[in-house]
């Protein structure tokens, strides 16, 4: 009887944060400009009777009977999403529910997650004997890496102890990611005319230093994310084919594992490299979590799998222990007619529900 009440709530919630993803797909929510997504979030919690706080666009709640004497559970995901591209064949602020797939901007990556940890969230709210806090947060500019996200609200919920980020996983359990470091780079040279001889030509000095970061190999390897990958994506140089110019530009796009920090990889650069070198930001560090931790090992303990993500996340602006776990298909994120099994929101609402449950402390 208990087993069938818990599978009749769960029915209950799913087609209730589903009417809501539909909703947040039919509201254009692009980074920096979430505030009618926001809005609605909030209007669902507030329709269920449960306070919630907002700052800008991002919004969070507590579990009904919060104890400070407790640990304390952070369900977060984001509620912004990538313009649509125009390999679009459907309209992409339309949600279209077909052969079992639910069809929509922002449906995998990551409205999916983010209305399964709201189910999560509701399913705990008013209990009585959890053996920890829960506070659900749905933010804002993740997918710009943005200081007005998970980031900017984090001073004001007190003392976490970990995270579920929810992004597309498969379920699966991410407990490593990278981190992601773009370097500038400008290589110095001699300006002169191209007829005469120079033994300072600043393409050439970038080349130099080019081929030394397609050849260099950071010596630690992560076990689940491998090397640290550079790769020099973009170069730019000279105005005149008779001019020999005084310097050349490239970008560095750093993939950064868990054996180094932003900061480290950036002063090893700086010194195997002659060109001048500058990063745009230190902030997305990579990030993971031990084997041992009690969430990774309740999600083991269901059959979920652990791997290392080679995407980014607000995993990479929480400070404290997080895992990335989420209803959905990695590779469907930014694509073109982005969709999510009905049956994956449905499924990932109730592995949410047994990892917590079966969290040890």
């Amino acid at each position: 009887m208990e087993l069938e009440l818990q599978y009749n709530q769960i029915e209950l919630l799913f087609q209730e944060v589903l009417e809501l993803l539909k909703q947040l797909i039919e509201t254009p929510s692009f980074s920096g400009e979430e505030e009618h997504t926001a809005s609605l979030i909030g209007d669902f919690l507030k329709a269920k009777g449960i306070s919630y706080q907002r700052a800008g666009n991002n919004i969070w709640a507590q579990n009904l009977y919060f104890d400070k004497t407790k640990p304390t559970i952070l369900l977060n995901s984001h509620h912004d999403t990538v313009k649509p591209n125009k390999s679009y064949t459907r309209d992409p602020f339309k949600a279209i529910e077909r052969e079992g797939k639910l069809y929509g901007l922002g449906s995998n990556d990551a409205g999916g997650a983010l209305v399964g940890l709201i189910a999560t969230f509701l399913y705990f709210y008013s209990n009585k004997n959890l053996r920890y806090n829960i506070i659900l947060s749905a933010t804002a500019e993740e997918e710009i890496s943005g200081e007005n996200g998970v980031a900017s609200i984090l001073p004001q919920l007190g003392s976490l102890d970990f995270a579920i980020v929810g992004e597309p996983t498969e379920m699966q359990l991410a407990i490593a990611e990278k981190g992601l470091l773009v370097l500038d780079c400008v290589a110095k040279g001699t300006p002169s005319h191209a007829a005469h001889v120079n033994t300072d030509n600043a393409i050439y000095n970038a080349i130099e230093d080019i081929e030394r970061v397609r050849t260099y190999e950071f010596p630690r390897v992560s076990p689940w994310l491998g090397k640290v990958k550079m790769t020099v994506t973009m170069l730019n140089a000279g105005r005149q084919h008779n001019v020999v110019p005084d310097e050349c530009r490239f970008t560095i796009d750093i993939r950064v594992t868990d054996q180094y920090t932003n900061r480290e990889v950036y002063e090893m650069i700086k010194k195997h490299l002659k060109s001048q070198v500058e990063p745009r930001s230190l902030r997305l560090n990579s990030s993971s979590i031990s084997e041992d931790h009690p969430i990774v090992k309740a999600g083991i303990g269901l059959g979920r799998k652990c791997y290392g993500s080679p995407t980014s996340s607000d995993q990479a602006v929480i400070p404290f222990p997080s895992i990335k776990l989420g209803p959905g298909l990695s590779t469907r994120s930014h694509s073109a007619d982005e969709y999510i099994f009905l049956s994956e929101i449905k499924k990932g609402i109730e592995l949410y529900i047994k990892i917590l449950e079966n969290i040890i402390y």
